[in-house]
């Protein structure tokens, strides 16, 4: 694993979007499995404070992230500030209630993980989510700057990866939690069939996986969000930006045209540009053409998705134009 920083604002790219998609989905599956067998999968407020070495970093840390945060401590027996900072951290992570999951890292006993998150000195805090890294803090901090900085991180990872943490019940058995790992549903080979697919970029063995789901269970949301953006994807390979460009910009009302210009502004980052180039089109076109605009607006809606302010932004700016 190579962390990276996430912006807590987020940058929209198609690898964020992916890792956004597949863990809100794996999250929403899991609560609902939890809702069926009445509770299920609560776990003790013992096992919120976890330790962590680069045997079980994959399972309790990259896993879990897919359904909560977790806060890292790296930390080492020699260090002063660690002593000060850690007992806060665990006081928190009960307090926080299921909110965030608090893994502890022992530095002297995990050179590897150290140097892969480039931790220069100690105490350093950081965070998963989703599987992407981001550093919170480093050194010793106040408890009103933890305090504001978990704050931060959980609404981010609710609002913009719908993590809403783990259910807790002082009455379970500590460690009785489920291995993320033995939690699969019905669909997991053909799903992460459809993810290597999209690793290799196999575009058309993707969006067919991803079909395959949807033909036995239309309501799985991981298979409807994987399949408008492996969509996405086989639409824009192949063509020439340029060329494309030069004929929306030729072409102003062609909604052709302006499809394809969007379809390339949202791979590339440019999600404004994407939305307002077709809201624009929108405005301007009547009847067939009108509709087959809005749809891909549509469809572009769902690969950002939902809880994206430029998302809301547009959709009041479809509603004026349409209106």
């Amino acid at each position: 694993m190579q962390p990276r920083n996430m912006s807590m604002s987020g940058v929209v790219d198609l690898a964020a979007v992916k890792a956004a998609q597949e863990a809100k989905a794996k999250a929403e599956q899991a609560r609902a499995e939890a809702a069926r067998q009445g509770g299920a999968g609560a776990i003790s407020p013992a096992d919120l404070v976890i330790d962590v070495d680069e045997a079980t970093f994959e399972r309790d840390v990259l896993q879990r992230s897919a359904e909560v945060p977790v806060v890292i401590d790296f930390w080492a027996e020699w260090c002063q500030p660690c002593k000060q900072l850690s007992p806060v951290l665990e006081r928190l992570a009960v307090e926080y209630n299921g909110r965030f999951l608090l893994a502890k890292i022992d530095v002297d006993a995990n050179q590897m993980l150290m140097q892969q998150f480039g931790v220069q000195g100690i105490p350093a805090v950081f965070a998963v989510v989703a599987g992407q890294a981001l550093p919170l803090f480093q050194g010793a901090a106040g408890e009103a700057q933890i305090r504001e900085t978990l704050d931060q991180l959980v609404a981010v990872a609710e609002q913009r990866f719908g993590l809403t943490g783990l259910t807790v019940d002082p009455e379970a058995e500590p460690g009785a939690q489920p291995d993320p790992a033995t939690q699969a549903g019905p669909h997991d080979g053909l799903l992460e069939a459809a993810v290597q697919a999209l690793d290799a970029g196999d575009l058309g063995g993707a969006v067919q996986a991803y079909k395959n789901v949807l033909a036995e269970d239309p309501g799985n949301t991981e298979a409807k969000l994987g399949l408008v953006q492996a969509e996405l994807l086989q639409r824009v390979q192949g063509l020439d930006p340029q060329r494309v460009r030069r004929d929306a910009a030729e072409k102003p009302a062609d909604p052709q045209a302006q499809i394809a210009a969007a379809d390339l502004d949202l791979v590339g980052g440019h999600v404004e540009d994407a939305f307002g180039r077709l809201i624009d089109t929108v405005a301007r076109t009547v009847g067939d053409d009108r509709d087959a605009v809005r749809v891909r607006l549509l469809e572009l809606f769902e690969v950002v998705g939902a809880d994206d302010p430029r998302v809301a932004a547009a959709r009041r700016a479809l509603a004026r134009a349409l209106f």
